[in-house]
């Protein structure tokens, strides 16, 4: 790479207040990170490279040092530096903008892993040299490919659900696979857990429906709510998330999925069970978990495998499968072939991406509890799974502990985002998803506010 073409990819870099040193070598991790600078590309001589830019030889160098030390460049003697993404970037368990690695910004808004990238990079290969009879095809992938539906009816399967390939709809994650279900069902009430996840209630505002709402907490969801909630929207969905609830973590008992069960049969409710947190279990020994009687199941890869892998599912009994694949929305809100095949190879051998992502998780939740524990300003429960702690604040808003942190480089998410009512006023969502580092810092600012 010449020194034109990489003070071009660099862009403006001064200007912010740091040393030039710690800006350059910013600027560069940024650059490579966006992609103007290719992982690989060979840097020039520091000597043009300080005149190209306009700095001494002493900034580039120590820029070079830092980017070193840090693992973005490698320099062979007598061959030059390379830039490359170090392996704490390719083996991370958090995305760049949760670390603060990708800018100023440490960013909790949404509590998501980052790709297993060696794995994923494997696979994304393996999918392509076996692509050939997808690449002939006309393109449209209708219900799905049969080689994935057969992977996620297996994975049932093995889990004491049996399913046939035949009841797996193939979306392009689980907000397609419940906005297919709304557009399906038309239902004129939807009862909804308060809190829940963000974007489902999106989908289920856009749709019309109306809310009913039951709370749950960390403890566990409230029963004489969800009753009512499930009165309120007889002959209509409801949209439950029972394993590692998001944002909670809570996970439902048996009793409890007997009495949705029961509920839903009385009512005439049709139950829709996201299972996209299921495979984050964190317990220290982990039991099997019973499904809800009855409940048509999404699920997705984005948690499990990587948010960027847009691939979902609807599981269900045959003859709807077949209702929705002839929806006018089946074929935009399905996934594309590709990423069908990339999602058969990872699905196909999970284990050794989730084995390592819940070790991690599990040392992150409990490092953040410590941390945050024994303070009489919140009061949580430590969840079993998923990504997330849920805090209950004292006194303080937590619209003000939000303010506050945003104004000392972190961004978290207050309570009324997650509600279908803008209640929870003093609650707060705190990932653990980034390394204990990071989480040190995030309890820090928690603590001064």
């Amino acid at each position: 790479m010449g020194e034109q073409q990489l003070t071009r990819a660099l862009g403006s870099w001064r200007g912010t207040g740091e040393p030039l040193s710690t800006g350059l070598a910013r600027a560069v991790r940024e650059a490579l990170l966006d992609g103007r600078i290719r992982a690989g590309s060979e840097l020039p001589a520091e000597r043009r490279l300080a005149a190209a830019l306009g700095v001494s030889r002493g900034t580039v160098t120590a820029a070079l040092a830092r980017l070193r030390e840090t693992g973005w460049v490698h320099t062979r003697h007598g061959s030059g530096s390379l830039v490359r993404l170090p392996a704490a970037v390719s083996g991370r368990v958090a995305p760049l903008s949760a670390t603060g690695d990708a800018g100023a910004m440490i960013d909790l808004r949404r509590a998501v892993p980052a790709a297993p990238r060696e794995q994923y990079l494997e696979a994304t290969l393996r999918a392509a040299e076996r692509a050939g009879h997808v690449l002939a095809d006309h393109g449209e992938p209708g219900p799905g490919l049969p080689e994935l539906r057969a992977v996620i009816a297996a994975r049932y399967t093995r889990e004491g659900t049996a399913t046939r390939p035949e009841q797996i709809l193939v979306t392009n994650g689980t907000r397609a696979a419940l906005t297919l279900l709304t557009a399906h069902f038309q239902p004129r009430v939807t009862a909804v857990e308060i809190p829940t996840y963000v974007d489902a209630l999106h989908v289920l505002r856009a749709a019309g429906t109306r809310l009913a709402g039951f709370q749950v907490t960390g403890d566990g969801w409230d029963l004489e709510q969800l009753a009512s909630a499930f009165a309120a929207a007889r002959g209509g969905l409801a949209y439950l998330v029972p394993d590692f609830h998001n944002p909670t973590g809570t996970l439902m008992s048996p009793n409890v999925r007997r009495t949705v069960a029961e509920l839903a049969a009385r009512h005439q409710v049709t139950v829709v069970a996201d299972e996209t947190l299921r495979d984050l279990d964190l317990r220290d020994e982990p039991t099997g978990i019973p499904r809800i009687a009855g409940a048509l199941l999404i699920g997705s890869a984005g948690k499990s495998v990587w948010g960027g892998l847009r691939v979902g599912w609807i599981r269900a009994r045959a003859s709807l499968v077949r209702d929705l694949w002839r929806h006018p929305l089946a074929g935009p809100l399905s996934a594309p072939p590709m990423e069908q095949l990339v999602a058969t190879e990872l699905l196909s051998d999970l284990y050794p991406v989730l084995s390592r992502r819940r070790d991690e998780l599990r040392a992150q939740r409990d490092h953040l509890c410590a941390l945050l524990d024994g303070d009489d300003r919140w009061r949580f429960t430590r969840p079993p799974g998923g990504l997330a702690l849920w805090l209950r604040l004292s006194a303080t808003p937590a619209d003000t502990v939000v303010r506050h942190a945003g104004e000392h480089g972190i961004a978290l998410v207050a309570g009324p985002h997650f509600a279908a009512d803008a209640t929870l006023t003093h609650y707060l969502r705190v990932p653990f998803t980034p390394p204990c580092s990071v989480l040190d810092r995030v309890a820090a600012v928690l603590g001064s506010c």
